[in-house]
């Protein structure tokens, strides 16, 4: 005899009274009735998957959050599971109505502080590092050799005299040389290395060359507007006489710079100068109900006393951009995230691919089944706040409040832009257990469900999986947060910090032919 389990409206949840399908709170037997639903489930089915909560035809559109996700492949009956076999990506019509959301400018709130680094030319820091770029990949082994001789945990003795400098970090990369010197994939790949040479989360830069490349540091320098002080230094490694004798000049360049990166002390400033990266990587079913939402409550609070947020990943807000440019402050901000979206529409034709390849297969085993649910979930991250304007990949962020910026989704790449725009934070939502850590600008990660908590501890810092248990509201967590940001940025070191991640994360966005 078939066991049959009477279950009440706990067991799943509802997120919107338009939705045909309902999310699995926990393990679902075949079998169950859920009572308050009315539903039978026919199959078993993973917590944060989704069962039909009516039947549905083939052809029809599937919704969820009440928005479109997708449309049946073949009928489906209520209690059924839906994913993979039975739902796919389908073309609609989506209605942008720009900016009839928008709310009206509201003066700032008065703003809570954080222990910060105010520099001499008045950008506010929430780390101390000394950095070291890479302009090709060539001269990568020499700036990860000095930067090791500056390790604590290898070469305590180096930094021993100066405990205000959280580190020396060697970011390198892949690119530099064989690619077209006018072209796009290298002037991005400048105005990348441009936003993190004047980043505030560094005390001093060196920036090492070959000396041979196509990414000349002295047509870096500039095509970007910069020039050579006593805190942005350079050489290069054929110059120097070979590997030893760069690594040995490098030594001795950050060994000068210590004494000065070492004099600052914290002081209290105002939470309007953070600038928060918005990242959600392995996400999974509860992304979109549990810590994507509670992290938009914590954009909002950060937005309404004159802080930034930048939302990125663009092929992750496919499907919902009709939802942002309703928020819009105005039409023609509205008009650049649609450009951007048509781009990655072109570029994925270039390229043979589709932008509903982007779930990963772990998103699919958490309960996400096209990029339009993914999506959905995603663009929470942003809270209701106006979105205020568009930037390309790594340009420089100068507008308030909430802001978007063109990435790929592919978490290191996307946030590597946003830190190049001035990010000096990044707050990452991760229901798969992501591992991901950012140099200079620390990141905090927010775990989606509970079991992700209790299994990956030592690697998260918040659990918002309270919120699908009813032990949290969105806002509570939310609160949560952003009091968090604003420890974290007065200096307390995040998980991903303490683990020591953050230089192999600096991953440039390369566009441009290799030849």
């Amino acid at each position: 005899m078939e066991l049959i389990m009477k279950t009440g409206a706990a067991a799943v949840l509802r997120l919107n009274p338009l939705d045909d399908v309902l999310i699995a709170r926990r393990p679902l037997l075949a079998g169950e009735i859920l009572e308050q639903e009315g539903v039978t489930i026919r199959q078993a089915i993973v917590a944060g998957h989704k069962v039909a909560s009516r039947r549905i035809e083939a052809g029809q559109p599937v919704r969820r959050y009440g928005q479109i996700i997708g449309f049946a492949v073949v009928d489906i009956e209520a209690g059924e599971h839906i994913h993979v076999h039975n739902l796919a990506m389908g073309e609609f019509t989506r209605d942008y109505a720009f900016s009839v959301d928008a709310k009206p400018n509201v003066k700032p709130s008065e703003a809570p502080s954080f222990m910060g680094i105010i520099r001499p030319d008045g950008r506010v820091a929430t780390r101390n590092y000394i950095g070291i770029l890479t302009s090709v990949n060539c001269s990568a082994t020499v700036a990860r050799a000095i930067a090791d001789h500056f390790r604590r945990d290898i070469n305590p003795a180096a930094l021993q005299a100066f405990p205000n400098v959280d580190g020396v970090v060697a970011l390198t990369h892949s690119a530099g040389c064989a690619v077209d010197p006018a072209g796009d994939g290298l002037s991005m790949l400048r105005r990348t290395l441009a936003g993190y040479a004047t980043h505030a989360n560094f005390a001093a830069v060196l920036v090492i060359g070959l000396g041979c490349e196509t990414n000349q540091i002295d047509s870096l320098l500039t095509t970007q507007g910069l020039t050579r002080s006593n805190t942005l230094r350079t050489f290069n490694i054929q110059d120097s006489g070979g590997t030893s004798k760069a690594i040995a000049s490098g030594i001795g360049h950050v060994t000068e710079l210590l004494g000065e990166a070492n004099r600052i002390q914290r002081e209290p400033v105002s939470a309007r100068h953070l600038t928060v990266g918005l990242q959600c990587g392995g996400s999974d079913g509860y992304s979109g109900i549990t810590a994507n939402p509670a992290l938009g409550n914590a954009v909002d609070r950060l937005v309404a006393c004159g802080g930034t947020a930048i939302l990125s990943e663009t092929p992750e807000i496919y499907g919902a951009e009709h939802l942002l440019t309703r928020r819009a402050v105005n039409r023609e901000v509205g008009e650049k995230l649609i450009a951007r979206i048509h781009w990655w529409e072109r570029y994925c034709e270039r390229m043979g691919a589709e932008l509903n390849n982007n779930p990963s297969a772990g998103n699919k085993a958490g309960g996400l089944t096209t990029i339009l649910e993914k999506s959905l979930g995603a663009v929470a991250k942003a809270g209701s706040s106006n979105l205020m304007d568009v930037y390309e990949y790594a340009q420089a962020v100068t507008a308030n409040g909430l802001v978007f910026m063109d990435t790929p989704g592919y978490d290191p790449v996307s946030a590597t832009g946003q830190v190049a725009g001035g990010a000096n934070l990044i707050a990452f939502t991760t229901g798969r257990g992501s591992a991901y850590g950012c140099a200079p600008a620390p990141s905090i990660k927010l775990a989606t469900n509970s079991a992700l908590w209790a299994r990956q501890r030592e690697d998260m810092d918040i659990n918002c999986g309270e919120i699908a248990e009813d032990t949290l509201t969105i806002e509570e967590c939310g609160a949560a947060i952003f009091e968090t940001m604003l420890r974290i940025a007065s200096g307390e070191r995040s998980m991903s910090e303490q683990h020591g991640y953050g230089q192999n994360e600096f991953v440039p966005w390369q566009i441009g032919a290799v030849t």
